[in-house]
């Protein structure tokens, strides 16, 4: 199973800090004796830059491209002509939070995040409870 991870999940997965829901914490600890493969789009990943720069968060940009390249459980994802298409169609306020969605959408797979207003999007399966 492959699963997107949302920029809040990143962040408290990686630095220890912040709850992290039970449905999403089972599959972050499972993750190395499963067939499972953690996706994290560079949208996170710009986010991260941004918000480590505003010292907000407790980890940077430079770990935590060290930790997903340090495994073959981590993919990377790129921003494409398809996600942007997918994201025409995703009626959503924040544009990061807009691309992720699309970035799920386009890949049809479930997302892991916090997010409550993520529910209400039509064809997305968000795990974190």
């Amino acid at each position: 199973m492959q699963y997107l991870l949302d920029t809040v999940t990143i962040v408290r997965h990686f630095s220890g800090n912040g709850r992290i829901g039970r449905k999403a914490a089972g599959i972050l600890d499972m993750i190395e004796t499963r067939n499972d493969l953690l996706i994290v789009s560079v949208i996170s990943l710009m986010e991260i830059l941004y918000l480590s720069e505003k010292n907000r968060i407790a980890i940077d940009l430079g770990q935590t491209l060290e930790w997903i390249e340090a495994s073959p459980k981590y993919a990377m994802v790129d921003l494409n002509a398809d996600i942007l298409r997918v994201a025409q169609t995703i009626s959503f306020g924040e544009l990061h939070d807009r691309l992720i969605l699309a970035t799920t959408k386009w890949l049809g797979i479930p997302i892991l995040s916090s997010d409550k207003a993520f529910e209400n999007v039509q064809g997305i399966q968000v795990i974190w409870k």
